[in-house]
């Protein structure tokens, strides 16, 4: 291979890393002639991260570099075989990812004191926000001088959650359950529920649909 052939080569392998960075489902679906350079840059991304920060990351997941993923020790990022988090995904331990999940780009899950879990094969769409925290508004103090609580969130299998969806402090999301686009989810959702809505409310079953 002379050096035009090889800049060419580079360019391309740039130009598709950054496609798998927003598009990380792609990842898994690698012919064999990409699967080896593929694997070895995740390689490198994933060991970095795990020397900076308490991060836990089985075998097959795939992680943008410019996901901001910090753990520290009580409070680690644990991902499962299986998943991605795409450019721009911010997450925030304690956070624990069941096997398959998929962060999209640019959401936020933080796991305040208490922790996030995502069940297996839950999909959380670009610019979700998940708060496992929250402030006092009592007006004997400014806000800035509120305690902080966290009670926890935890979403379970298969749910999907959807673009720009945001889910507070203490709420239980159901396994199979769908949150629409937009909604912001203040109570806990039952198993195979469509919620949508400012609260969030139940608007129709996945069985039924």
């Amino acid at each position: 291979m002379d050096g035009e052939e090889h800049d060419g080569l580079e360019k391309y392998r740039a130009q598709h890393q950054k496609r798998l960075c927003h598009m990380p489902w792609l990842y898994f679906t690698l012919k064999p002639r990409h699967r080896a350079w593929a694997e070895a840059w995740q390689a490198e991304v994933q060991a970095r991260l795990r020397e900076l920060e308490t991060v836990e990351m089985a075998e097959g997941c795939f992680v943008a570099p410019d996901a901001a993923i910090f753990g520290e020790p009580g409070r680690p990022v644990r991902i499962s075989a299986g998943c991605s988090v795409a450019s721009g995904a911010f997450l925030h331990g304690p956070v624990t990812l069941g096997r398959d999940v998929s962060i999209n780009g640019g959401a936020r899950l933080d796991g305040g004191r208490a922790g996030i879990t995502v069940g297996e094969g839950t999909r959380i769409a670009s610019g979700a926000m998940l708060y496992a925290f929250d402030h006092g508004m009592r007006p004997d103090r400014p806000v800035r001088e509120q305690p902080v609580t966290s009670r926890g969130i935890t979403v379970g299998a298969d749910a999907w959650i959807g673009a720009q969806a945001g889910i507070t402090d203490g709420v239980t999301i159901g396994d199979h359950a769908v949150v629409a686009m937009g909604a912001v989810v203040t109570r806990d959702v039952p198993e195979w529920a469509i919620v949508a809505g400012v609260p969030a409310r139940v608007v129709g079953d996945r069985r039924t649909r």
